[in-house]
């Protein structure tokens, strides 16, 4: 019965990475694909009841990074994977941006592919440092809690932001502060290059203001929800 036991869980391991591997390369998007996405899931975000929370918490964000599409994807044993990027805010200007992939691990009871789409507010310096790495552990690495929710006074945050990264989740229209505890941050070169249109590393990419009209639209709508 051992034997058989092993047996099966090989098979559900090999199945789950394969299935994993086809999704992830399925759902690669190109630069301006995810800026559109991201337009759409912050547009959803926005319109929420208890949005105000994530309203707040922008305000005086030091960047806002944004994955439009993780899939979690598996038979049993499953994985997460999502491409993003990250806009730099200083002195009231937005720069950027700089795109990177996101991956982690799930084990538990699960078939099949679920999408999520994450906002990522960062508040100080060591939480754009982490973007700056070739790779970086949510958790480990640097601090990350779900972002507060609900109405202005009940999402009341610690004050301080002691987390260097607050994170929201939408998926299948539903709302909320969402923890990013041992997902994985990796530069994405080759978005990088294509958005670009040369090499550049993110410290770079994240010292060009971004005034191009690809991505000014999405700029518009953070500002128009700190307004909120």
């Amino acid at each position: 019965m051992l034997g058989y036991s092993k047996k099966f869980y090989a098979v559900i391991l090999v199945v789950s990475v394969c299935l994993f591997v086809n999704i992830s390369s399925a759902f690669a998007a190109s630069p301006d694909k995810l800026i559109r996405e991201s337009i759409q899931a912050l547009q959803e975000m926005s319109k929420e009841s208890d949005a105000e929370g994530l309203a707040d918490t922008i305000k005086d964000a030091r960047a806002i990074a944004f994955v439009p599409s993780m899939v979690k994807a598996g038979f049993g044993l499953g994985g997460e994977y999502g491409e993003g990027f990250i806009l730099r805010k200083e002195g009231g200007k937005w720069y950027g941006p700089s795109f990177y992939n996101m991956t982690g691990a799930s084990i538990g009871l699960q078939i099949g592919v679920q999408k999520t789409a994450f906002v990522l507010v960062i508040n100080n310096q060591a939480g754009v440092d982490a973007f700056l790495h070739s790779r970086t552990k949510l958790g480990a690495d640097v601090a990350v809690a779900a972002g507060p929710v609900g109405r202005r006074g009940d999402a009341a945050t610690d004050g301080k932001l002691k987390a260097s990264i607050y994170s929201y989740s939408m998926a299948k229209g539903l709302f909320a502060g969402v923890s990013l505890d041992g997902a994985v941050m990796t530069q994405s070169h080759k978005r990088n290059e294509e958005y670009w249109k040369k090499e550049i590393s993110a410290e770079d990419a994240l010292k060009r203001q971004a005034t191009d009209s690809r991505v000014t639209p999405l700029i518009k709508e953070i500002e128009k929800l700190k307004s909120k």
